[in-house]
């Protein structure tokens, strides 16, 4: 049986992505996304027009997407809900943001150095992805969000991820943190209570593990 509903939220799933890019000043911004859809060397990103990661990527145009696994749920969830924008809009105001220009510090991260773009990689992330921004447009219609398509130009990637003799990573070993209607899961449990799911006001079941 199947009824028909009007959906509030249609986000089935998709793997977390921390972003890292370079602020203007030089320092190092890193914030956690999950509107991301992957072909081939190249990958889209949705993001909101007035985060601080969009106006790093068309300023520097280049990032790191840091893949994190299930196990890094609770340094990813201290970043839910911190912007590296020191102006506020009043939709982040309301879902209780607040500035942190410290990102790395806030989450308990490292940073550590790429070899072909300025922003750093995430240490703890096993997996890494320098990438070069090869366009940016409006996505949607009556929304504040741009499409992003990014190419990989250099893959950082645990040992123990990559079967061995080859150039794949293994898919059994890789457990990725999966956003889930706002929610953390990892292998197909829910791991970690959500602060975004809270600031979302999103119905808030208890985590199954």
């Amino acid at each position: 049986m199947h009824r028909v509903v009007d959906l509030k939220v249609l986000y089935f799933g998709t793997p977390v992505v921390l972003i890292s890019t370079r602020n203007p000043d030089g320092t190092a911004n890193l914030a956690p996304m999950s509107s991301a859809w992957w072909l081939d060397d190249q990958c889209m990103l949705g993001m909101n027009t007035g985060a601080q990661t969009t106006m790093n990527l068309a300023r520097e145009r280049e990032c790191v997407l840091n893949l994190p696994s299930a196990d890094l749920v609770t340094a990813v969830d201290r970043l839910a809900l911190l912007t590296g924008s020191p102006e506020l809009s009043p939709h982040k105001v309301d879902k209780g943001y607040r500035h942190e220009p410290d990102k790395f510090g806030a989450a308990g991260l490292t940073p550590v150095p790429s070899d072909l773009v300025a922003a750093p990689r995430v240490a703890e992330c096993p997996i890494q992805l320098e990438c070069e921004l090869l366009s940016a447009v409006p996505f949607g219609i009556d929304t504040d969000a741009i499409a992003h398509t990014v190419r990989i130009v250099r893959a950082h990637v645990a040992d123990d991820l990559v079967l061995p003799g080859t150039h794949y990573i293994d898919p059994v070993g890789w457990d990725p943190l999966i956003m889930k209607f706002c929610e953390f899961f990892g292998g197909g449990a829910q791991v970690h209570p959500s602060r975004l799911a809270e600031a979302w006001r999103m119905p808030h079941p208890e985590p199954s593990r």
